[in-house]
């Protein structure tokens, strides 16, 4: 029998996405809460302040930040090479939280804003264009640009023509519950007999067919009824894409039904590698170089502050 791995492994993630309209599910619900977070937090320093006591506010909810870093990696800094002009950075706006357009209309998100601060560690001038997602990569093959910055994931059949620095991003498998039912935190021996929604033939399925062998899969059509139907006690667990059920029971929608529990599973072989930056192979200097660069935004703390930023509720 299959054993049910521990979650927070080494292993990497992310929903396969081939066209514009391959959205891996998520809603754009999440553009006005990344857009609240992103510019209305913390309130301005003028705003006038209360004329009678107030409450303490709460205490946030702790976010968990993931770390894609080897320390053992980190190595001699390495400069991107200088060719006389900026380098074209090509992303989407149209995949909230990861890239979208920002109130000015100019593409924004933790991707895009992610590539920028690449770009300030690397003290070298960069353009942020937004294209058709499905265009990108033949753009960047066409010399229309030098680096994506997209939620494209890193295949084998992806690196036979590009480079791609490591991982910066991955997508976990997570369980949600409702909060109000008690249920114990997830393992193969406390999901026998469990009723867990998955969407039918996803790679979700596939990971509890495998791992949770006892517990009893209730296939749907799509997430949105998988959350309807968990909101409404209908079923104990669902089993699906840690950010969009991020997003989910952090939005108006679940109206506080139901939170994530358990870890987060990371698994290749059922949710992919990753993303990265993506460049042509001719450029391998430049790809290292925003490789190590990446190591250092993490190194000083920027990762960190753009994740928290753009994800109030983390999918880790």
């Amino acid at each position: 029998m299959s054993q049910s791995p521990p979650p927070r492994s080494e292993r990497s993630t992310t929903p396969s996405r081939s066209s514009r309209g391959d959205r891996t599910g998520i809603p754009f619900r999440f553009a006005a809460a990344a857009l609240a977070a992103a510019l209305l937090w913390p309130p301005p320093a003028s705003a006038a302040a209360p004329t009678e006591p107030q409450a303490a506010p709460a205490a946030p909810p702790v976010v968990t930040v993931p770390d894609f870093w080897n320390p053992r990696s980190r190595g001699e800094r390495i400069e991107a090479p200088q060719t006389g002009r900026a380098v074209r950075f090509l992303t989407d706006d149209e995949f909230p939280p990861l890239h979208f357009a920002g109130p000015d209309g100019n593409p924004t998100g933790f991707v895009v804003e992610l590539a920028r601060a690449v770009c300030e560690k690397l003290t070298i001038t960069c353009t942020v264009q937004a294209r058709r997602f499905d265009t990108l990569l033949d753009a960047l093959d066409g010399k229309q640009g030098d680096v994506v910055a997209a939620a494209i994931p890193l295949t084998a059949t992806l690196r036979e023509k590009f480079l791609a620095t490591r991982p910066y991003f991955r997508w976990p498998a997570r369980f949600a519950a409702r909060t109000d039912k008690g249920l114990p935190v997830p393992s193969a021996a406390a999901l026998a007999g469990r009723s867990v929604g998955v969407i039918a033939g996803s790679a979700h399925a596939a990971y509890l067919k495998a791992f949770f062998p006892k517990a009893v899969p209730k296939d749907f059509t799509d997430l949105a009824a998988a959350e309807g139907a968990l909101k409404r006690g209908e079923i104990d667990y669902l089993f699906a894409d840690g950010l969009n059920l991020a997003l989910y029971v952090g939005g108006q929608d679940a109206e506080t039904c139901c939170a994530l529990t358990g870890g987060d599973y990371l698994e290749n072989r059922y949710f992919g590698e990753g993303i990265g930056l993506i460049t042509r192979q001719e450029d391998a200097a430049l790809s290292r170089a925003l490789d190590d660069a990446l190591q250092r935004v993490w190194d000083d703390g920027k990762y960190t502050e753009l994740y928290l930023r753009f994800f109030p509720v983390s999918p880790f």
